[in-house]
Formats: structure tokens, sequence, C-alpha cells
């Protein structure tokens, strides 16, 4: 367990800060995979506007371990040029917040069309995220999200191994591969292991895509955090437990209808974080 250091997209807790950080201190757990806060998304704040929750993260003694950013988030047909403004941006916001991860994504693809006919325009954006974070100390850390070019092992694998750059690694997502019909361990794993530089805890079931408790789906998460532990990798696993709807979750998640789902609030994030504790207590 000491190899892992636990974080969270604390906005599904609250989208106030003081009330994530309340909640998570609960659970002793001091890092933030930040994505909401305070009313908006974290790099829709200048950075002057960035100092300001960096303080508030400070005097309590938090951190973050990445920026959950929506980089990669549009169709590969959106236009990029606004999209590589809002990628610098993020760099500044990375800067001002003391963080070294990025969580982004490799664009969403059209309807049925075969992901292959946009992969060199895929590389192209990629490649000019890369340019622009050189001497930066980040790691673009790219999640494998459904419906993206990345969204399958095989292609994940193809960006990684494509722009081969050492600050560029695997976000693991066992949920969303368990969502595209992908087998996460061994099968995804073993292509990935080499690459993986942040793992996301998110369960889900193969029958109808449920998200559900860490250990509870077919992620095969204690089998991943095992291997990865005996590996003795060291880095976040960000509880993302996605248990009902919360503020703002409509207008990340395409395709996805929060209607009839219940709030997300502390008391659901308090019993995803014991699920992956228990996990961790078994490893």
């Amino acid at each position: 367990m000491s190899n892992f250091i636990i974080s969270a997209f604390a906005d599904e807790i609250d989208m106030d800060l003081k009330k994530q950080m309340d909640t998570l201190d609960e659970h002793g757990i001091k890092y933030i995979e930040m994505r909401g806060v305070n009313g908006k998304g974290l790099v829709e704040y200048s950075a002057s506007e960035a100092k300001e929750i960096k303080k508030q993260l400070d005097d309590r003694g938090f951190k973050l371990s990445a920026v959950g950013s929506p980089l990669g988030k549009i169709k590969i047909t959106d236009d990029f040029s606004a999209h590589l403004d809002l990628f610098r941006h993020t760099l500044e916001i990375a800067h001002v917040m003391e963080v070294k991860y990025i969580r982004m994504f490799s664009f969403f693809m059209p309807g049925k069309e075969d992901p292959g006919i946009y992969r060199d325009e895929v590389l192209e954006r990629w490649s000019l995220f890369v340019h622009e974070a050189k001497g930066c100390n980040v790691i673009l850390s790219h999640e494998n999200e459904k419906g993206i070019y990345g969204d399958t092992a095989k292609r994940c694998l193809d960006i990684l191994e494509t722009l081969d750059c050492d600050y560029v690694k695997a976000v693991f997502d066992p949920a969303n591969f368990v969502q595209c019909g992908e087998e996460t361990y061994p099968r995804a794993f073993n292509m990935l292991k080499n690459h993986i530089g942040y793992v996301h805890i998110k369960d889900a079931l193969y029958s109808d895509g449920q998200v559900v408790l860490a250990g509870y789906g077919d992620g095969k998460i204690p089998e991943i955090l095992k291997e990865l532990n005996d590996m003795g990798f060291k880095a976040f696993l960000s509880l993302e437990p996605h248990l009902g709807s919360f503020e703002g979750m409509a207008g990340l998640e395409q395709e996805l209808d929060v209607s009839q789902m219940e709030k997300g609030g502390p008391g659901k994030f308090s019993i995803a974080a014991n699920a992956l504790k228990d996990v961790l207590s078994g490893l």
C-alpha cells in the first residue's frame, strides 16, 4: 500500500473547495486531481485566480496530483487553434499550481467511422502538445476515454509509442476500458504497463457499463494494483467514483443522461474511498 498515493476528483464531493477538503481530510487524503472547483473548471480560471485557489490549498496542507483538464475532449473535426491556446493556458495553470500531471484525451471520433482515418490528425495535434510542453516539467497524461481515438489499449499504445516522449504517459482507467469491451487485465494492462504513469480508480460492469465501487466490477482493479505494487510502481491512484451525478458532470461527459441520477456528495464519496482502502488492505 505504501507505494501508492491516493488522490481524488473532489468535485464529485462538491464544487466548493472547502467542502472538498473537509471530506478528504476525513479520509486522510491530501491530494486532489482538480477538475471542477468553486463553480467552474480549473482551467477556466486566470493565472491570478488560480493563485488564490493555490493559497486555499496551501493553508489546509493540500496539493494537486493532476490538472483534470478537458484537453483533447473535443471532436477531431472541431477547430484546434482555440484548443491549443487552452493547452498553453493550462501549462500556465499547472505551473501556478505546482503540479506535474495534466490529464488529457485524444479527441472524440465522428459517429461510426473507422478511427484509423483520423490517426494522423490525432498524432499531429498531440505532437503540437508535446512541442508546447517541452521544458515545462509536466507529464502529459493520456486517459483512455470511451469514444476517443485512444479508447482501446492498442490505440493507446500507438499514441505512446509513436510520440516516444518521456513526458507523455498513460492514465490507466479500468472502467473506461470495460465500457469499451476491452479486457483490462491482463491484456490491456500488459500492453500498457511500461507506459502507465497514473491510475484512475473507477470500476464498471461489462453487462451494462454501469460504474460500481472499486473491486465490485469487471475492471480487475485488485489484480492491477497488486501487480503494480509488486512492480514497485509509486504513483497516484485517483478516485473517480462516478456513483451518481454531481454538479458539472453533464458538461464533462458526452452521451450521458444524468437526469435520473442521484446527486453525488460526501456520503457516496466516502463509500468509494472505503472500497479502495479495502482493496489496498488486501495487497
